[in-house]
């Protein structure tokens, strides 16, 4: 019996998707939850799973082509439908017929081309809770991979089943597809496959160049020609997908940012006494942003600072603020800028939100599975730039949420600190908190008292105690 493979709903905001690779043939046997077919959407990028088990007998959408939810996009027959060489029977009108006989033809002459359910914890002010926006996340996608010679675009190289994203990272890495072990389904190679193998293949150290005493001066060159080294190449998806979420929250919103510094010196004392003995018993490390994350969840679930929180309606004239926190975490990963959120956040201790921040990231790094309900729902977002080294930052709001807290990178600074003996100059690990936000929802005197509280708890917090110490 034929099963119908349609296109599946993946949010509630998502209508429409786009098919960036095919990961089976026509003729193919297939198994129920196998990878089937990789999906672009305005949200995410997923695999979606075969829905029962047979031959793939019929493909109705190709690579590249946009339709909307409930598409029927291929079909499944039952294993009686292949032939014996496992093939699918050729059931393809003259019309279809066609193309792949002209192919043969020329081929032959030489002449062709080589995030649980929150709305009952939403309140509009002055109304009964209603149904808001989805917030727009700019997610990345899968990357364009091209297929080796011969593979169709399907996934496969010489016989051997891997996604484009897969194929992608082997080149770059310079390895041999064929000579990894699959774990994947179907004898698939996996992310995870290629990345043992790039752990496995680390480098040695490369010789120290020794410097000459007196560089040599550069040699005289004649002008370049326009355009000889330039290069022109199409924008990927993700990227294009980046740019027109920074543009409508540019464009929806008057964003500016407040910058304060906390003192980070405790919190840096007691990670460095604990940072074994917790990653021993919770199983992830003890990173400074976890505490950072902590710290603003507490000061937004303040009652003062319920604007940070919510989500306005400009044109409805309401407001609806959110008794609960799904934080957002920007994560940088191979694909592009991902924002997943840990939903109710604020229920977490310390060592749980620590876990969840690990899991989302991982997630969106590819080591598990992302999906719709970890990237849709996100009500207050933070953004590591310190990870790379930047002491300020100016981030763009995640819309439609109104804030979104940036940490620098923590440096030690001589400091003014004060005590009952008076003033005096100390060393002190120090970390700027950017905190940028909606000026038509929040003040500025608001904003300040945020930052500033978020600083108050980083500094006063009893974090010992919350990690069990």
């Amino acid at each position: 019996m034929a099963t119908e493979v349609t296109l599946p709903q993946l949010g509630e905001s998502v209508t429409e998707g786009t098919i960036t690779a095919w990961l089976v043939d026509v003729g193919d046997t297939v198994n129920a939850d196998q990878p089937l077919f990789e999906l672009s959407s305005d949200k995410i990028d997923t695999e979606v799973p075969a829905p029962a088990s047979g031959v793939l007998t019929e493909i109705r959408v190709q690579v590249d082509e946009t339709v909307d939810v409930g598409t029927v996009v291929a079909v499944i027959g039952g294993e009686e439908e292949a032939t014996g060489d496992g093939r699918a029977p050729d059931t393809a009108t003259e019309e279809q017929q066609a193309p792949a006989e002209q192919a043969e033809a020329e081929a032959e002459g030489g002449d062709a081309e080589a995030a649980a359910p929150v709305t009952e914890r939403e309140r509009v002010a002055g109304e009964e809770p209603e149904e808001r926006p989805e917030p727009a996340t700019a997610t990345p996608e899968h990357a364009e991979g091209v297929s080796a010679e011969g593979d169709g675009g399907n996934g496969r190289t010489e016989g051997v089943l891997a996604s484009p994203i897969v194929r992608r990272m082997v080149a770059e890495h310079d390895l041999d597809l064929s000579s990894i072990t699959p774990s994947g389904e179907g004898g698939r190679v996996t992310r995870e496959d290629v990345e043992a193998v790039i752990v496995a293949r680390a480098p040695g150290e490369a010789e120290p160049e020794t410097r000459a005493e007196r560089a040599p001066q550069p040699e005289r060159r004649a002008p370049v020609p326009s355009g000889e080294r330039e290069r022109t190449e199409d924008l990927s998806r993700i990227r294009r997908r980046i740019a027109a979420k920074m543009m409508e929250s540019m464009q929806s919103s008057a964003q500016l940012t407040t910058v304060q510094e906390a003192d980070m010196t405790g919190i840096m004392r007691l990670r460095e006494q604990v940072k074994d003995g917790f990653k021993a018993r919770e199983g992830v490390s003890l990173s400074p942003f976890a505490f950072l994350c902590r710290a603003a969840v507490i000061t937004v679930r303040r009652p003062e600072f319920q604007m940070v929180n919510a989500q306005a309606d400009w044109e409805t004239g309401r407001v609806t603020f959110h008794d609960y926190v799904n934080l957002g975490i920007a994560v940088d990963t191979e694909r592009g800028l991902m924002v997943p959120n840990i939903k109710s956040a604020d229920d977490l201790t310390l060592p749980a939100l620590a876990r969840a921040i690990n899991e989302v990231a991982n997630k969106a790094r590819g080591k598990g599975k992302l999906e719709m309900q970890d990237i849709e729902g996100g009500t207050f977002t933070l953004t590591n730039t310190g990870s790379r080294g930047v002491l300020i930052d100016t981030p763009i709001l995640n819309h439609p949420e109104v804030a979104i807290l940036g940490t620098g990178a923590i440096q030690k600074r001589p400091v003014v600190t004060s005590d009952e003996t008076g003033d005096s100059i100390s060393i002190r690990d120090m970390v700027y908190l950017c905190l940028t936000y909606d000026h038509q929802l929040l003040d500025g005197a608001d904003a300040a008292r945020f930052v500033t509280d978020v600083a108050q708890v980083v500094e006063d917090h009893d974090w010992a105690q919350e990690i069990g110490y």
